[in-house]
């Protein structure tokens, strides 16, 4: 793990989304912040800095100067690779949120996939987890909320309605397992 990594990603996205996309970096802010409170059920200190720094990150391919797909986990997971920033925080962005299904309606799985790999573990969960129950502004929503919400957001067979629609259960899923496993707050 790089020295630092947190601070380091904090810089990063805020310099890259707080002035371009302030409704954007609310919600990062506090991603991290639930991240961080979260993090202390981690047992090893360098898996809480790395949930915090994915946390801190994983929307940071929405930055324009990021963007190259238009694909948000891709552009950014491949940009904190360019950057030389820790491979595991940029498998956690780049698959943060099941967004391998998102990827494959957008015919990206295989790049996502062949570039980046799936981790599966106790931070990515709570990745997912801080992600899912934070809506767009910082509020702190159920998984249902947020799921309503994004929806709104999007026309009804649109990429990102059928994500959430083949998504939906494994959401819950993820979200009851820390919950009934670690209890966060």
């Amino acid at each position: 793990m790089q020295p630092g990594m947190a601070d380091r990603a904090w810089g990063i996205a805020e310099l890259k989304l707080s002035e371009v996309l302030p409704r954007r970096w609310r919600h990062v802010q506090a991603v991290a912040a639930r991240a961080d409170r979260v993090a202390s059920i981690l047992a090893e200190s360098n898996d809480r800095e790395l949930l915090v720094s994915a946390a801190v990150l994983h929307d940071i391919g929405y930055a324009p100067s990021i963007a190259k797909t238009g694909f948000h986990p891709l552009d950014g997971a491949r940009w904190l690779r360019d950057v030389e920033f820790d491979d595991r925080v940029a498998g956690l962005v780049a698959h943060h949120t099941n967004a391998v299904v998102e990827a494959e309606l957008r015919g990206l799985d295989r790049e996502l996939s062949g570039e980046f790999d799936r981790e599966e573990s106790q931070v990515a969960d709570l990745l997912w987890y801080c992600d899912l129950t934070t809506g767009p502004d910082g509020q702190e929503f159920t998984v249902g909320e947020r799921l309503a919400e994004i929806r709104e957001r999007y026309e009804p067979g649109s990429v990102v309605a059928e994500f959430i629609d083949r998504s939906a259960g494994e959401f819950f899923e993820v979200v009851k397992r820390v919950e009934d496993e670690f209890s966060p707050t």
